[in-house]
């Protein structure tokens, strides 16, 4: 797919009869009176709101460290004014609600959440355009921020009257100077201090992707019921643009994946998945490489760059039903005849995570070395410890149940560690694709994207490319309410009782621990450090990621390239083996990366071993004997370092 068709479709789009709005100004008029919360409900909430907070909520001593803050105390005292105030204050004005977001946004924690009740749920107040950021650099090498509508949805632009034949009244391409009069970067600051970003670049792309797209039932609704956008056209005048927010009527929750089947083992940014749900709705590109079960999870396509074709995969969610299932067809396109097998650039940004498996077990394609998925910790509290005792057994947490026993005994803040995915389904399929990969991450990699991110760089698959300084920096195994009270359903007194009108609690119950070289380092707040720092520019945004994908390759140029082969052989006097061959390529210059042997291993054991000739091995073959034929095959090659490069299982 050409690098201009992927900008020009997906730039200016009508959007199809399916979606529904209204103006916000309309939606807020229509709310039923019987919606509000009484003050019942309202104490309800708050009390479970601090059960969650102090007995579950895995970051609290680190958020209390790191950010200075105390939301348990001011979740008591809100609960006091409420218990002195009369029936109908803190109702009216959505007061409860501000608040009520506000002491959760404190923590910085887009895990641990108070979600807004009927009518707010599953609306979204949107604008329909997109604003991003770019950097424009000066001959002198001076860097300078601004802000670009990308995409537009021209059927709800309310444009100016009579602009004159010369002027286009609002494309993809303007540049955003004021939002209301004040300048769009601190509008931007502004917006972003409201949001739960863990770091500064979190922050600020938090508030940057919340400015024209927010879900009702995580933020409240805009004050204003339009906004005016004082923007500099293509031919540099400046013109005013006044438009009205509008509410997506979605219907139905969307389908988030993590409240479904194995939702105890998801990690995922509920705000940003209701973005992303909306940004597809109206901007994603139309055609994919994927089944359609698929398409809203990842696409793949072939992007020439510098001459050279590299394989490309945006990676929006892992938030999937099946997540065995979505690391077999990622590995049917990565597999396919027509798939450039020389290098793979695996773009995560703004991923806002999903099911852990399907993150950990992905990472297994692409090197030859095992991994090791990361570790997962409680805090040590008495109702954790019930929790672990009484939840099913198929929820596995009886490892647990000791560590968190014995700090009664030592003090220990956190229990031990263990992973919920297992080694071995972590490394069971083993590696698939050969050439160099590299990852691109933002500020808004969050949840299971930062776990992802944290594997590829601590089992050492691969260099990170990053358009921020920082992943989302998300480090938890996030629960629903729900899965609370399903906890410890056969105790005799549950703490957990029903919420009022739909409201909804999310809480971070085991946070994130790395492995290798990072090994006890949380993954919380910290998040991960790109190897390579591109800064975003206008052809980026508006031209397919075109200077983003040139870092990428030169990157992927300097990286050598290895390749196995092992095909069936079958005897015209019966007997049967397999051929192998290997080859590499290194273009760095740097000696000893070529391939100097090739180990193989039948069932497990040692079984021959072929030496190269100038980095590669042509075709040698292997005659098995009967009792040979279903054993597994397992070929490894070695550099002239005694480094494993690279692997081909073969049963």
């Amino acid at each position: 797919m050409a690098e201009k068709e992927i900008g020009a479709r997906a730039m200016l789009k009508k959007v199809e009869g399916t979606v529904k709005t209204m103006p916000l100004s309309k939606f807020l008029k229509s709310i039923d009176p019987k919606c509000r919360l009484s003050k019942r409900d309202r104490l309800r909430i708050v009390d479970q709101a601090l059960l969650l907070l102090e007995m579950n909520y895995v970051h609290l001593p680190l958020k209390r460290a790191m950010h200075a803050i105390d939301p348990i105390q001011r979740l008591k005292l809100l609960k006091f004014r409420l218990m002195e105030s009369e029936e109908g204050e803190l109702q009216s004005g959505m007061q409860f609600h501000k608040r009520m977001l506000e002491i959760f946004a404190s923590s910085r924690d887009l895990h641990t959440m108070y979600l807004l009740p009927t009518p707010f749920k599953d609306q979204v107040a949107f604008l329909p355009f997109l604003v991003e950021q770019y950097f424009d650099t000066t001959s002198s090498g001076e860097r300078t921020e601004k802000l670009l509508v990308s995409r537009v949805v021209a059927e709800h632009i309310q444009c100016a009257p009579n602009p004159g034949p010369e002027v286009v009244c609002f494309e993809p391409g303007v540049e955003v100077l004021y939002w209301n009069g004040v300048p769009i970067d601190r509008v931007i600051e502004i917006n972003g201090e409201m949001q739960s970003g863990s770091n500064l670049e979190a922050r600020f792309a938090r508030g940057l992707d919340n400015l024209t797209i927010r879900p009702l039932d995580t933020s409240l609704p805009p004050d204003e019921a339009w906004v005016t956008i004082t923007y500099r056209a293509k031919n540099g005048k400046i013109l005013t643009l006044t438009q009205e927010w509008l509410v997506y009527m979605t219907g139905a929750a969307p389908r988030l994946a993590a409240k479904s089947t194995i939702k105890k083992r998801a990690a995922i940014d509920i705000k940003k998945s209701k973005i992303n749900q909306l940004k597809r709705k109206l901007y994603a590109p139309l055609d994919v490489r994927v089944r359609k079960r698929f398409e809203d999870i990842f696409y793949a396509e072939i992007r020439k760059v510098g001459g050279r074709d590299l394989g490309y995969i945006r990676l929006f969610s892992f938030d999937v039903d099946d997540p065995d299932e979505f690391v077999k067809e990622f590995r049917r396109v990565i597999q396919a005849a027509e798939f450039p097998q020389e290098g793979l650039i695996i773009d995560v940004r703004g991923n806002g995570g999903g099911k852990i498996r399907a993150g950990e077990r992905l990472l297994q394609l692409f090197t030859p070395r095992r991994i090791k998925p990361e570790l997962f910790e409680f805090i040590n509290t008495p109702l954790n410890l019930e929790i672990c005792r009484l939840a099913p057994k198929r929820w596995d947490l009886s490892r647990w149940v000791e560590s968190i026993a014995e700090s009664v005994v030592t003090g220990a803040v956190y229990s031990s560690g263990f992973p919920l995915n297992s080694e071995e389904s972590c490394n069971d399929i083993g590696q698939v694709y050969h050439g160099p990969v590299i990852l691109i991450t933002d500020a808004l990699s969050y949840s299971t994207t930062d776990i992802f991110a944290a594997g590829f760089q601590d089992n050492e698959v691969g260099e990170i490319l990053g358009t921020s300084n920082n992943t989302g920096a998300g480090g938890a195994n996030v629960w629903w309410y729900e899965d609370l009270m399903n906890a410890v359903r056969s105790g005799p007194n549950s703490p957990f009782k029903p919420l009022p009108k739909d409201a909804d609690l999310l809480v971070a119950v085991r946070r994130s621990i790395r492995v290798g070289h990072r090994s006890g380092r949380p993954l919380e707040e910290l998040g991960i450090t790109p190897d390579h720092l591109h800064h975003m520019t206008r052809r980026d945004l508006l031209k397919g990621n075109n200077d983003l994908m040139r870092m990428a390759a030169r990157i992927l140029e300097k990286k050598p390239i290895y390749s196995i082969s092992v095909k069936p052989l079958r005897r015209k006097e019966g007997s049967r083996g397999v051929v192998v061959s290997a080859r590499s390529k290194v273009r760095s210059g740097k000696k000893g990366q070529n391939i100097s042997r090739l180990d193989v291993y039948l069932g497990g054991r040692p079984y021959k071993t072929f030496d190269a000739e100038e980095g590669s091995i042509k075709a040698r073959t292997i005659t098995l004997r009967s009792r040979q034929r279903k054993t597994g095959l397992l070929v490894q090659a070695f550099d002239g370092t005694n480094n494993l490069v690279a692997a081909y299982r073969y049963d």
